[in-house]
């Protein structure tokens, strides 16, 4: 006797649950130019590597002779596959079944816990979240007979921050999410959205209309402008869903697939010797000049390995996971096109990455070019202080190398920031750097106000005393002083990073796994 008939009962099934929604539901959402969940967990995962699981999952309805005449798919689809042949736990709600809403089960397939998040915690795997849902609705009281408290049933958040500590997790809004769908787009290591597609808000348009009167849309309410560009909500933006899925194969190349591996290395073929010309000319002269940092740094590092990680968002710091001689680094570098200075922006943005970096084993690069902290009273309105030494706090609670090059201004205790005080406190620069407490201009008339004003020509008194501090100020004179570890020629700054990052891997590999949260930040 042969079980055929349900083997063959198990494929027809797994067909009806592959049409989604339903060809209408599928061309709806193909018209507003989407991908549906399966098409979109193709387009990040190697070819032929996705296993689903409880693809059978949903609801059936049956004749009076139980043969099955009707069958609406879970709308959650969710397994495993790999990524550059490294396995990943990959799931999303499927918005041609009812806008991606819970069905109801005991047990959660994914999007707000469940099965897929354990099963990253448990094999220790990478999770990809593919958001598109908009999470509860006022008729659960409606289905379940009562109203539910929140964080009803067996899955709540709790794996969601577990998960934090332990294994990469990336999420991709791909669409309109709102409630526990949003949750789940912000409890990650790295997000991305898309422009003009994706909107992310804690309640949708109706609900602010309904409270305060306000009619807004979906996009100026959550859309990459608000979420990405102003709040920061969402790290990256990209322009189609491509984009995105190509961001996130890229993010997870640079981090291990848990906190007990070290980052793995890239082959590479540029020159550990390499040394750029361009790098003696790149600092002007003029203090109040400014130049590309971005090319500066891609001249140091391996040939068209940067990924930035918020671009939009902070602009006066950038950062950004690039490779150095095949090793996975953290870059922490100020952007002078946008002052370089310090704000509540830049201050949050370097705090939540070097904290990843910490977490992922990756070491941490500074290119320091920072004047301080802003200054005024809409600076000090947000906080720029809270959010500075919160920054810093994180910082000196770091286990990975940290690696200082001052390419021009580090001063105060914004600049104090990209100094690792707590570990090795190494720290090299170029002859174009400058440090201190205070920059000399405006610094001078602060500190030296009476003599200043005394003078017979104050201006020329000023003058004079800037030049005098200005000759103590010579790199040259703190590198005698053994106050800066090494002074370098510009061009060498490859390879003498490349070096010191293959001698700090020994220290990397011997402590990998979960760091221990301390303290109380500030």
């Amino acid at each position: 006797m042969s079980w055929r008939a349900e083997a063959e009962e198990i494929h027809r099934r797994r067909s009806l649950a592959e049409a989604c929604g339903g060809p209408e539901a599928v061309a709806r959402h193909h018209a507003a130019g989407k991908l549906t969940v399966r098409e979109r967990i193709a387009g990040i995962l190697d070819a032929s590597s996705f296993q689903e699981v409880g693809k059978l999952a949903g609801r059936s309805q049956y004749d009076a002779q139980g043969n099955l005449i009707g069958f609406e798919p879970a709308p959650y689809v969710m397994g495993i596959g790999a990524i550059d042949g490294r396995p990943v736990a990959i799931g999303g709600e499927d918005y041609t079944i009812r806008a991606g809403t819970g069905f109801g089960s005991d047990r959660r397939k994914g999007g707000q816990g469940g099965f897929i998040e354990d099963l990253a915690y448990e094999y220790r795997i990478p999770l990809i979240n593919l958001v598109d849902g908009t999470g509860g609705t006022v008729n659960t009281s409606k289905r379940k007979g009562f109203s539910v408290v929140p964080g009803y049933g067996q899955d709540g958040f709790e794996r969601s921050v577990d998960l934090m500590g332990v294994v990469p997790v990336v999420s991709a809004v791909l669409g309109t999410s709102a409630g526990g769908p949003s949750a789940r787009a912000i409890l990650c290591h790295f997000s991305v959205m898309v422009r003009g597609q994706s909107q992310l808000f804690a309640a949708g348009p109706p609900v602010v209309e309904r409270n305060f009167g306000v009619k807004l849309s979906k996009e100026e309410l959550g859309g990459a402008q608000v979420a990405a560009d102003t709040a920061g909500t969402i790290d990256n933006v990209a322009q189609s869903e491509q984009e995105a899925f190509d961001m996130i194969r890229r993010f997870l190349s640079y981090l291990p697939s848990n906190v007990w591996e070290a980052p793995p290395r890239a082959s590479c073929d540029d020159p550990r010797e390499r040394c750029e010309q361009a790098l003696l000319e790149i600092i002007p002269r003029n203090p109040r000049q400014a130049y590309d940092m971005r090319k500066l740094v891609a001249m140091v590092v391996d040939r068209g390995s940067e990924f930035e990680i918020q671009p939009s968002f902070g602009r006066a710091l950038i950062t950004m996971f690039a490779r150095i001689d095949g090793h996975t680094v953290g870059v922490i570098a100020n952007n002078p096109m946008f002052g370089g200075i310090m704000d509540s922006k830049a201050a949050r943005k370097q705090g939540h990455f070097v904290e990843l970096c910490d977490m992922f084993n990756v070491p941490l690069v500074f290119f320091a070019d920072i004047p301080g902290f802003m200054i005024g009273k809409e600076s000090e309105e947000n906080a720029v202080l809270r959010e500075g030494v919160r920054a810093r706090y994180i910082g000196l609670q770091v286990n990975v190398p940290v690696f200082t090059l001052i390419v021009r201004r580090c001063y105060g205790m914004a600049g104090g920031g990209a100094i690792d005080r707590r570990g090795l406190n190494f720290k090299i620069a170029w002859p174009s750097a400058e440090w201190g407490s205070l920059p000399l201009e405006g610094g001078v008339r602060a500190a030296y106000k009476r003599q200043i004003e005394a003078a017979a020509d104050p201006a020329q008194k000023e003058k004079e005393i800037e030049a005098e501090l200005k000759r103590l100020n010579s790199p040259f004179l703190t590198a005698e002083g053994f106050g800066i570890e090494d002074l370098i020629d510009p061009r060498e700054t490859r390879p003498y990073l490349c070096r010191f990052l293959q001698a700090c891997q020994p220290r990397l590999r011997s402590q990998v796994g979960p760091r221990p949260k301390l303290g109380v930040r500030p």
